[in-house]
Order: structure tokens, then sequence, then C-alpha cells
């Protein structure tokens, strides 16, 4: 990681997030305890876990045993989870220690709704694909979108869906953009907070490129069919706005909409207001 001042980069402080873990709890959460946090989470909707395989990887999925067929499938991927133990050193296991696009799953208050992990989270110690990269430098490579595009045509088949709708948060938002230009299927694209141009998010942060990943912004063309909502917190100093304005430009879409929300960040408030912010975006009265 390089920088031009003296000053930390936002990027760096990002990658610290999770020490701020360690200040609030006395240990940090083992893969097998982030596990269950995930199990309590999903225990109430009685929301069961699957392991979908692809050529690739294995992934991560909850949701319910079953939904309605009628009405599109709102697929919500997870965020690049815990990837860095401190500014140098990965961490050996990306499995979030706060999942916020399962509860953004879980908070969907009406139509279908399932999570998918990204590759290696929750099942690092068991795919012997997983390595460092995956989560780091190479988080949105050609392999990862491959075996997030065969897992997602897998939970469509469970469930006899017809149409998906992509929910993608933070990095999540990148691998869902690469999915969706792959697809005939995908009736909406929804980022929260996403990384929809990692080279403009590496330049901005002046941290390394990542070099061996896919850039979404690169995908933005072949997107411009699919009506898209871009959801950004106004103080979120992790994915500013100029991130999605940059992917906008590189092919404005025929129905794109950006909505800055007062008051939230990278992490507050999605899951609380999500049920309203919801129910505008299936009325069409989410405005920016």
């Amino acid at each position: 990681m390089t920088t031009t001042d003296n000053s930390r980069p936002l990027a760096l402080r990002y990658r610290l997030l999770p020490l701020l873990w360690l200040a609030a709890c006395s240990t940090l959460p083992t893969p097998a305890e982030r596990a269950t946090t995930v199990q309590a989470l999903t225990l109430p909707g009685n929301w069961q876990a699957s392991t979908l395989s692809s050529s690739t990887f294995m992934l991560r999925s909850y949701g319910p045993a079953h939904i309605r067929a009628d009405k599109p499938l709102s697929i919500y991927i997870e965020g690049d989870g815990f990837a860095w133990l401190n500014r140098e050193q990965a961490s050996g296991d990306p499995t979030p220690i706060e999942p916020l696009a399962l509860r953004l799953a879980l908070a969907q208050p009406d139509g279908n709704a399932v999570y998918l992990a990204r590759p290696c989270q929750y099942l690092a110690a068991q795919d012997r694909r997983c390595a460092q990269r995956y989560w780091t430098d190479a988080r949105f490579s050609a392999d990862v979108i491959q075996a997030t595009d065969e897992a997602i045509s897998q939970l469509k088949n469970r469930y006899g869906a017809r149409q998906l709708s992509l929910i993608g948060y933070s990095g999540g938002a990148a691998v869902a953009a690469l999915v969706g230009a792959r697809r005939q299927d995908v009736d909406r694209l929804i980022s929260v907070a996403g990384n929809l141009d990692s080279q403009a998010w590496t330049e901005h942060h002046r941290i390394s490129p990542l070099r061996h990943s896919l850039n979404p912004a690169d995908a933005a063309e072949r997107l411009a069919q699919i009506p898209q909502w871009h959801l950004l917190g106004q103080q979120d100093r992790v994915i500013p706005a100029l991130i999605a304005q940059s992917f906008a430009r590189r092919a404005p879409a025929q129905q794109q909409l950006i909505v800055s929300f007062p008051g939230f960040d990278h992490h507050c408030c999605w899951a609380a207001q999500w049920p309203q912010i919801w129910r505008q975006l299936e009325s069409g009265t989410l405005a920016p």
C-alpha cells in the first residue's frame, strides 16, 4: 500500500475495521462462532443452510424452504467479509463478523429472498480451493464470478424462479454486477454501498490495484438494459459516491437511479431501514 502524504488512507481504515471489533470484544469471534451468529439470525424465519457446489468453489447459501414462484427471487450477495487482520496481513478466513447482506435479506418485508455468501466464507476450512488471494486481490476474479453465477443458477432452479433481482452489498455489488452482465434473467440490479468500480476505488484510496480481479465498471455497457438502483450512504467513507458515479458514466443505463441516504455510512443504517427502502423500491417512490 502506498500513499502520497502522511495521512492514513481511508481504505487502510477499512482494512483495520476488524480491529475495532477487537476493541469491543475480548476475543475475535472464531469462524465457528461467526457461523453460530448466522444460525441465530436465520432460525426465527426457519431459513436453512445449503452448500452449493460449482466448477470452482463451494458457496454457502441461506434461504426459506419454499417461495412463491410467480414473483422474482431476490438474491443478496455478501460483502468482502473479514478479509484483513491488519494493514499487512490477510485473515485466514473471510467469513464475515457482521453479515450485513444476510440482515438485508432477512429484513426484506415481502417477496422472495435468499442469501448467498462469497466463495470461502463459512467454508474456507472445507474447500481446498480457498486461498487468501480469493478474498484479497482476486476477490472479483473470473473464478469467483463463475462460481457465483453457477450458484445463482442452482438457486433459481431449486426455487423454480423465473426472474432474479440481484442485490449486492459492498464488494458483493461488484460480484452482482459482473454476474448480472452474463445473464438474461436478471430483472434488476441493486447495489448497497457497492464497490462498482474497483479501479476508481483503489485509486481513490491510493492502495494497490486488484490485479487479479475483474472490474465491474467494465461490465457497465452490458448491464445498460437492466434497471439499476445504486444506494449510497452520505457518510460512507469506504465507498464514496464517486464510485457509483464513475460506474454510471461508463454506460448510463436506460433506468438507473443513484440514491444517497443522509446519516447512513458503510454499515449504518441499512438493515434497520431496509423494510422501508424496499417498499419504496417496489412502489417506485424511491427518489434521489
